[in-house]
C-alpha cells in the first residue's frame, strides 16, 4: 500500500486528538483539531459506539500515523519487539523511538517526523560519521547523529542551529547545536517516551 499523501489534519481529526504531524501549525490557532473537533466526513458528528476490535485498530493506526510507518514495516517492528525479552509494547515503542528519522526529529533538526524523514532520505545526516539515507536505520546507545559535512552550510541548517536551543530535548538524547550533532545516551524507558499511544491495545491487535 502506498504512503498516505492526503491532508494529515484529517488523521488527527479522525483520532480526536493532536498527533503533531504538521509541526508548528499544531500549536497555533489554525490547528484543525481545535477548529473542527469532530471526525472528517459527512457523518463526522454522529456518535458511534466503538467495538473492542475498533479500539485496537484505531490505536494501531494512530501509532503508525505518529511515527509515519507503513503497515508492512510496522508489523516487522512488532515482530522484532515480540522477540525481545520484557514487555512487547514497550519494546515496540523503543524500536519506533530509536529510528533514525525519529531521533533526528527528537534532536530538534526538524519540526515534524515527516520533515525529518525527508531530510534523512536526501542524505543530509550521518550516523557515526557515515552518511545514511535510511529513515528506519536503528540508532543505538552511544551512537552519534550529525548533519553531513557537505550539508552544514545549507541555509536551512543555519536557521536550525539558532532554534535548537529553544526546543525540548529528551533526557536520553544530547545535542550540540553549534556542531549540528547529537548523541543517543541510552535507550529510552517507557517514562521517557512522550506519546498518547496505548501500546497494550496495539499488542492485543496483533495478538488476535
Amino acid at each position: 500500500m502506498a504512503r498516505y499523501t492526503g491532508p494529515v489534519c484529517r488523521i488527527c481529526r479522525r483520532q480526536g486528538l493532536k498527533l503533531f504531524l504538521k509541526g508548528e501549525r499544531c500549536f497555533g490557532p489554525k490547528c484543525a483539531v481545535e477548529r473542527r473537533p469532530f471526525p472528517p466526513g459527512e457523518h463526522g458528528q454522529r456518535r458511534r459506539k466503538m467495538s473492542e476490535y475498533g479500539a485496537q485498530l484505531r490505536e494501531k493506526q494512530k501509532a503508525r500515523a505518529i511515527y509515519g510507518v507503513l503497515e508492512r514495516q510496522f508489523r516487522k517492528h512488532f515482530q522484532q519487539a515480540a522477540r525481545r525479552p520484557g514487555a512487547t509494547g514497550q519494546a515496540l515503542l523503543q524500536i519506533l523511538e530509536t529510528r533514525m528519522d525519529n531521533v533526528v526529529y527528537r534532536l530538534g533538526f526538524a519540526d515534524s517526523r515527516n520533515q525529518a524523514r525527508q531530510l534523512v532520505r536526501h542524505g543530509h545526516f550521518a550516523l557515526n560519521g557515515r552518511r545514511t539515507d535510511i529513515p528506519s536505520a536503528a540508532v543505538r546507545a552511544g551512537d552519534t547523529i550529525g548533519v553531513y559535512q557537505t550539508s552544514r552550510d545549507n541555509e536551512y541548517f543555519q536557521m536550525v542551529r539558532d532554534t535548537m536551543t529553544r526546543k525540548n530535548i529528551p533526557r536520553w538524547l544530547q545535542v550540540d547545536p553549534q556542531a549540528l550533532a547529537g548523541r543517543m545516551l541510552a535507550v529510552p524507558g517507557r517514562e521517557d517516551i512522550e506519546t498518547t499511544i496505548n501500546e497494550a491495545l496495539v499488542v492485543e491487535y496483533y495478538s488476535r
